[in-house]
């Protein structure tokens, strides 16, 4: 049976969630904000144990981010839910895992999450990252 994550660790969650709809309301490119945000050093301090910035809320996340790295604004945007529902499986996978986020990206991509949204967001979060790595292998070989 997979560890079920505590509260504290499903605020982490929620925050990373609520920061990807948050990249939509600023108007960035979904995918890019993806990649770009799940490979930085920003997402970094969020990948450590403890760190302020976990508590630090999804706007000033967000300024960090794009201090850190230029976002495209042009571009496709996805939907908030899709958007809320990919930042929320990337902290859990990170949490349930202890894979970094870089390496959860190199499995699962923005289009990936994207394609996967429709079937996966109604699974049980931990089946839906199970899922995501079975896919993943699949591709691999």
């Amino acid at each position: 049976m997979p560890r079920v994550l505590d509260g504290f660790e499903r605020q982490l969650c929620d925050i990373q969630g609520r920061l990807f709809e948050r990249s939509l309301e600023k108007g960035l490119d979904s995918a890019d904000f993806m990649e770009k945000f799940m490979n930085s050093k920003t997402c970094e301090y969020l990948d450590m144990p403890y760190d302020r910035l976990q508590w630090a809320g999804e706007e000033y996340i967000l300024e960090n981010l794009l201090e850190e790295t230029a976002v495209r604004l042009a571009g496709e945007k996805f939907g908030r839910e899709e958007l809320f529902w990919a930042g929320y499986v990337f902290r859990y996978w990170r949490l349930l895992t202890g894979e970094s986020s870089r390496a959860i990206y190199a499995q699962a991509s923005a289009g990936r999450m994207r394609d996967c949204y429709q079937g996966f967001h109604a699974l049980d979060v931990a089946m839906a990252i199970e899922d995501l790595k079975e896919i993943n292998r699949q591709n691999v070989r």
